[in-house]
């Protein structure tokens, strides 16, 4: 299933994709009877675990089959073309965005950095999430070195919490893609830091570079572990302005989504909703020579194969 966040008739609302068609499920309680027991929120339907997903089922299942139902359901506006829907992030609330920094390959060697031993991590502002089509906004105080870190992402569907990597995946009930857009200022001062605390600080500024309000696009949707045969075999692109600046495939992952799961479940307990990012492949524009960085009037789109694309224009900070 393809599962996402949108606005419809003044409110946001969990929907899912029917052919080229998105169920308002809020929208289609009137008249579907499985709608009604299911909450309005994407979230909320996850936190139902797998009784959840087979209730949305079963109101595809109810709208499929009524061409009646399905007829009435468009002319109310709750089963609407999905080129017409407004998406918003999938899931906008989650309780916690856990992102894996220094995670390819690539990466770390245009980075010029070696492989941790263990995953790197930090958490993503979650009051920094738009969703596909938001422009991501160049912050006031640091516009000049903005950068784009396309992401596969997985999307925990139930309580986990010291689970061994045989088990990670059960955890899993999907998968979406973020941008983890940052401000690039402070990685140079990384490597000039001097004593124990300078190092520490320059990387905690390096992480507030990331936490700016809109640098954290989401979706378009979350796609179901089902649809997608093998995390560790996904291909991702970003592309800006229509040229390709990160393309690559999850096999090149140091640390695959099972290993991540498992390190990150031993101090932290994942919820359903929680988004798990893998970091970002090669082809960040700070990496490059000259850099590239992003300007106002940029657009920068994130594909995943099986979810979609992200796309998001870029505004100077005085934009409206």
């Amino acid at each position: 299933m393809q599962l996402f966040t949108i606005r419809n008739a003044g409110r946001s609302s969990a929907a899912v994709a029917l052919g080229t068609e998105l169920i308002d499920i809020a929208g289609a309680a009137e008249a579907v009877p499985a709608a009604r027991a299911l909450p309005a929120s994407l979230r909320g339907i996850l936190e139902c675990g797998d009784e959840g997903l087979a209730q949305v089922r079963r109101v595809m299942d109810q709208v499929a089959g009524n061409d009646a139902l399905a007829d009435w359901l468009r002319e109310s506006g709750a089963l609407l073309p999905r080129e017409k829907a407004k998406l918003l992030a999938p899931i906008p609330n989650p309780g916690f965005v856990l992102s894996a920094g220094m995670n390819y390959h690539a990466h770390l060697k245009e980075m010029k950095s070696p492989p941790p031993e263990t995953p790197a991590h930090f958490a993503k502002n979650v009051a920094a999430i738009i969703g596909t089509g938001a422009a991501i906004r160049l912050p006031a105080s640091n516009p000049n070195m903005v950068d784009w870190e396309g992401e596969f992402c997985a999307v925990i569907g139930s309580p986990c919490h010291a689970v061994s990597e045989g088990e990670a995946m059960h955890h899993v009930v999907g998968y979406t893609l973020i941008n983890d857009v940052s401000a690039r200022d402070w990685v140079t001062p990384i490597a000039a830091a001097q004593g124990t605390m300078g190092p520490i600080m320059a990387w905690e500024h390096n992480l507030l570079g990331k936490q700016f309000p809109t640098f954290c696009p989401m979706g378009p949707a979350v796609v179901t572990a089902d649809e997608i045969r093998d995390p560790n075999d996904v291909d991702l692109q970003t592309v800006v302005n229509g040229k390709v600046m990160q393309s690559t495939n999850t096999s090149d992952l140091v640390f695959n989504v099972a290993r991540l799961i498992a390190y990150y479940s031993r101090f932290y307990l994942l919820r359903p909703g929680d988004v798990i990012t893998t970091g970002s492949p090669a082809g960040v524009g700070f990496g490059r020579d000259p850099k590239v960085f992003l300007r106002a009037g940029d657009t920068v789109a994130v594909s995943g194969k099986g979810i979609g694309t992200l796309s998001n224009p870029v505004v100077g900070p005085g934009a409206r």
